[in-house]
């Protein structure tokens, strides 16, 4: 294996036992990918995260869908990540979870308000899919002609994706976006929450010290 593959299958063993510790999947549930030039690992299916060793994610071509190497099947949402790459070229990673607080939004809401400085500065507008059947090209159609202008999605009765320009800032974001409902569904349980205005949430985005965070985020 080369040196960039190495350390790119031990980045996701590392995030995928992360989301693991956070609780964001249960059992072999979500799927999570990074790409490196022209192929994307991706998470084996049937696997536990838990479970994946660094040579078990699955190499795919993402310009012809090709497996590079059969010992493994890839995910089943294998086409929802390569449409992701293929129409975002920013995009190198891609993490897919079912967090709880996410999946109870979505099934009483679709926007999730900003609330939160985080919120504005990591994640921003959060875009959403309704429900369509796991697995098929119809939600992979549907992930990727959003997945260009937000970088987190909300899947009615599903889950959550999200993306980054390295695993770090796709999870970071992940974090972010289940914080965000779980407080806005506990907010919404007493009361009406208190949301940002707009030009509270442009001028969080304007900060230099958020701007060095997301810079220095996307270069680790």
């Amino acid at each position: 294996m080369q040196q960039a593959e190495v350390k790119l299958r031990l980045e996701l063993t590392k995030y995928a036992r992360k989301i693991v510790d956070m609780g964001l999947v249960v059992g072999p549930g979500g799927n999570i990918s990074a790409r490196h030039e022209d192929i994307m690992y991706i998470s084996p299916s049937g696997f536990a995260f838990e479970d994946i060793e660094p040579d078990q994610w699955v190499p795919v071509s993402i310009s012809t869908g090709d497996i590079l190497d059969n010992t493994h099947r890839p995910s089943s949402e294998v086409l929802m990540h390569l449409y992701g790459y293929r129409v975002n070229e920013a995009v190198t990673a891609m993490v897919h979870t079912h967090p709880a607080h996410c999946i109870a939004f979505t099934l009483v809401e679709q926007h999730l308000p900003m609330m939160f400085p985080d919120q504005a500065a990591l994640v921003g507008e959060i875009g959403f899919v309704d429900y369509v059947v796991p697995t098929t090209h119809v939600l992979a159609d549907a992930v990727a002609a959003k997945i260009t202008a937000h970088n987190s999605l909300l899947l009615g009765n599903h889950g959550l994706v999200t993306v980054g320009k390295n695993l770090r800032e796709a999870f970071y974001r992940t974090q972010v976006v289940e914080e965000s409902a779980k407080i806005y569904l506990l907010a919404k349980s007493v009361g009406t929450p208190k949301l940002l205005t707009v030009d509270e949430y442009k001028e969080i985005q304007g900060l230099e010290s958020e701007a060095y965070r997301v810079n220095l985020l996307q270069q680790l």
